[in-house]
């Protein structure tokens, strides 16, 4: 691993901003117009049902499942972005290896992740009072979970990316969206049918959220769904990464030319 290198990359992927605007309105531009849209749509139901309670849980999962999309968007557009400008062949030109290349893209993902979060929770509380901080400890490690949900999700739709190329770009903004009504983002997984409840067991990002939310009405949080969501994460992740490394390598059999063609 040549650090040097990762961080020429990083480089790269942060000096594209500067001539990209629509990258950065995806970081500050929908994430503020999600809360303030999906947050006065919280506010009319918590009058309805009299408790403010019901604004917060809203709040968090919108803040929260930033997490996750931010995680698995970064790691797709930026793919993408070396496909539309034809300079995939280039860098793996160079002394560049694959695991640099993939050490850059999830170092760029947090980063903006963390920026993007920081953002809305800074908007969530100017506009609705609302304290990321209210959870206390527990905030890290959920986090955390969150953005290994992402960046396994990243992977897998990646590794279709980097095999089929942009036909299927389309993936890069939908891919991870699959797991949000089987996430219970503003409900609890209670209310979904079986099949649905089901399914929502492997998933971890449920856990995380069923998390949130009794943290939010007792106080407390049920380290059992923490660490199941963790260990799902930590198998998800290596199966997308080795699928990942698989299609890679098969491409580059192919020629990595045709993808930018």
């Amino acid at each position: 691993m040549n650090w040097n290198r990762v961080f020429a990359m990083v480089l790269r992927y942060f000096l594209y901003l500067k001539h990209n605007w629509d990258r950065l309105s995806d970081m500050f531009y929908w994430p503020a117009f999600d809360l303030f849209l999906w947050g006065l749509t919280g506010l009319y139901f918590a009058k309805l049902a009299n408790s403010q309670n019901a604004i917060f849980v809203l709040l968090a999962g919108l803040v929260f499942w930033i997490v996750i999309w931010r995680a698995q968007y970064e790691i797709n557009v930026n793919i993408l972005a070396e496909i539309w400008d034809k300079n995939l062949v280039n860098i793996f030109a160079s002394p560049l290896t694959v695991k640099e290349w993939i050490t850059s893209l999830l170092i760029v993902g947090f980063i903006k992740m963390i920026l993007s979060v920081a953002f809305s929770a800074l908007i969530a509380f100017i506009l609705y009072r609302f304290n990321i901080f209210l959870y206390g400890f527990a905030l890290i490690p959920h986090l955390l979970s969150l953005l290994l949900t992402g960046w396994a999700a990243g992977f897998l739709v990646a590794s279709m990316i980097i095999r089929y190329g942009a036909k299927i770009q389309t993936f890069a903004w939908t891919g991870v969206a699959i797991i949000g009504p089987f996430s219970g983002l503003y409900y609890p997984l209670s209310i979904l049918p079986h099949w649905a409840q089901t399914t929502a067991f492997i998933v971890p990002s449920s856990y995380v959220f069923e998390n949130l939310r009794q943290i939010l009405s007792t106080g407390t949080f049920s380290m059992e769904k923490l660490l199941i969501s963790f260990g799902l994460n930590v198998v998800y992740l290596i199966i997308s990464l080795k699928v990942f490394m698989r299609m890679f390598k098969k491409s580059r059999e192919l020629g990595l030319n045709r993808l930018v063609q």
